[in-house]
């Protein structure tokens, strides 16, 4: 059996290769075209077959694609190919199943929240506004809310530092096991058992009533194994040989930890503190129990009853009319807003404070 080289292989220098061993391969066009194949397919199916729902078509589009891809590179490039491009497959296909209801939820916020949503309606509040009537704001929702996550933050970030530190540093034993033992079980609490928690010490035992530090200790309660696993994580990322030169020089061990090993993790540990405020800002169970919300403005967090943008979307939702139901999706919008903001902080930070290479 003669064996035919390709010209191209001997025209750039390389070996020739036998035509024989040269494997098939699929056009790059393929895949976007058979997905549009696939979605036309699902589209008649789904038209022919009755059925009204486009989620449905949907899912059918997505298995032809799925099967299609596999049986086209089964017959074209091999079995062995064909499962590398149904694993493929599946990982698009489980994408956007991820992807689309979070971009139509986003894309719902927006379209319906946009109405309400100007100077005003950021500037003032509710007032003695009737729930039925167009009008009114959330400026006493924001302020509720940047007190309540600020004094959250102030109690559960050096508590959860301070824990992490110990954990990662000094911990050793059984008091580090019960520690990180009650860390893995704060992390998967409910808020509504934390809320009942603050609700029976602070306001039924020791006589305090509703305000909004009642809801941040709620709040802190939920940030605080966040914060702790973060840090904890950043600061085993640290190199032993920097806490062992220093160690060497002879610097104390404290203050090893506070000049080496922290500014080393700072980022990382801002970051994480980030993320557990856009945690914890949009819950609604701990608020709803023990802040009860308000109509007017109450910049005092530590007297009365205030109001957050979690609860004011419940509340306005709850009213059922429909010029509470536009403030409900501007609200809504807002908080997204807010915690969108908090995340590309908390990318910022990461990347500003990340360990620069040495050939950059």
């Amino acid at each position: 059996m003669s064996v035919v080289t390709d010209r191209r292989t001997v025209a750039n220098g390389r070996n020739p290769l036998p035509v024989s061993l040269k494997q098939a391969r699929l056009p790059r066009w393929t895949p976007p075209v058979l997905a549009l194949v696939a979605v036309g397919a699902g589209c008649g199916i789904g038209l022919a077959a009755g059925l009204d729902s486009t989620i449905q078509w949907g899912l059918i589009a997505a298995l032809l694609f799925i099967a299609g891809s596999f049986v086209l590179s089964a017959a074209v490039e091999g079995v062995r190919q064909a499962k590398d491009r149904l694993a493929t497959s599946l990982v698009w296909v489980a994408f956007l199943l991820a992807v689309v209801p979070l971009a139509s939820l986003l894309w719902e916020t927006v379209a319906r929240g946009s109405k309400v949503l100007d100077g005003y309606f950021l500037s003032h509040s509710m007032g003695t506004l009737p729930d039925a009537m167009p009008g009114g704001g959330i400026y006493h929702a924001i302020i509720g809310t940047l007190e309540q996550v600020g004094l959250a933050t102030l109690i559960a970030a050096p508590v959860g530092l301070l824990t992490a530190i110990y954990l990662v540093e000094y911990g050793r034993g059984r008091l580090a096991k019960a520690v990180t033992f009650f860390v893995d079980v704060m992390t998967g609490i409910p808020s509504i058992v934390a809320g009942l928690f603050v609700l029976s010490v602070w306001i039924l035992i020791l006589g305090f009533g509703p305000s909004g530090f009642a809801g941040s200790m709620a709040l802190a309660i939920l940030m605080m194994p966040v914060v702790v696993r973060s840090t904890e994580e950043m600061l085993k990322l640290v190199p032993n040989e920097l806490r062992e030169a220093s160690l060497a020089l002879g610097v104390p061990k404290w203050r090893t930890i506070l000049k080496v090993v922290l500014p080393t993790s700072i980022g990382g540990i801002t970051t994480g503190v980030m993320l557990a405020i856009a945690r914890i800002t949009g819950e609604t169970a701990p608020v709803l129990l023990l802040v009860w919300g308000a109509k007017t403005i109450n910049n005092n967090p530590f007297e009365d009853a205030q109001q957050s943008l979690p609860l004011y979307v419940f509340q306005q939702w709850q009213q059922g009319s429909e010029a509470s139901y536009d403030r409900a999706w501007a609200a809504a919008l807002v908080l997204i807003a807010f915690v969108m903001i908090l995340n590309l902080v908390a990318r910022g930070i990461a990347r500003w404070k990340a360990p620069q290479h040495a050939g950059r």
